[in-house]
């Protein structure tokens, strides 16, 4: 995860293969997350066939799942259903895909994340649920459904805009570079706003001196 966030997608999913290698013999949910941690590297890499291949076993591995330890430790120890629905629309929107049935799918995964009660809530992938939203929107030519999809994103307070969100928040703007939308009003405007979301670093820190 550290290096697909780093945008370093070879050593990802050098990562991602290697740890599916070693868990082969596991039960729990870490297998499906590392065939999902492949997936999405692969599809930065424009590997669609590695990327559906890898979403194929995840589904299938699913049917089989027994939690283990890791697993019943719960919250980002394991790995939900809305979480891998969410890894997987994220690969298809890396791709440049998007479709109604695509649509649905990331709808689902954002409606899954809205709830903060659920034991698998975490803010960072309601958001990038969101980003996959608007992305796969785009694809599919709905300039307003995308805009609509990433709002609650840009509106996030500075604190909550972590490197991960930072990343997808800027996959939707180059998406919005691109294509026949790019010459909309809409486009322009969102691409504006997107430009001053990364949080500016604070230089007013004071220095503590080092003790002798």
């Amino acid at each position: 995860m550290i290096a697909y966030w780093a945008d370093k997608p070879t050593d990802a999913y050098h990562y991602a293969e290697r740890g599916v290698e070693m868990a082969a013999g596991l039960s729990g949910t870490v297998k499906l997350w590392l065939l999902g941690l492949k997936s999405r590297a692969a599809a930065v890499q424009g590997d669609e066939e590695t990327v559906h291949t890898a979403n194929r076993q995840a589904d299938t591995f699913r049917e089989g799942v027994v939690l283990d330890d890791l697993d019943r430790l719960g919250g980002l120890f394991t790995y939900s259903k809305p979480k891998q629905l969410y890894y997987t629309v994220e690969a298809e929107a890396l791709l440049g895909n998007g479709d109604p049935r695509l649509a649905s799918q990331a709808e689902e995964a954002v409606h899954a994340f809205s709830d903060p009660s659920t034991p698998f809530w975490a803010f960072g992938d309601l958001a990038g649920a969101q980003c996959n939203l608007a992305l796969i929107r785009l694809h599919d030519g709905h300039l307003d459904g995308a805009a609509e999809a990433i709002r609650p994103v840009l509106e996030l307070p500075v604190t909550h805009r972590n490197n991960g969100i930072v990343v997808s928040v800027q996959r939707v703007r180059h998406a919005l570079s691109s294509g026949p939308v790019r010459t909309a009003i809409q486009a322009r405007s969102l691409r504006e706003e997107i430009e001053i979301y990364p949080p500016q670093r604070s230089t007013g820190v004071p220095v503590i001196a080092p003790r002798e």
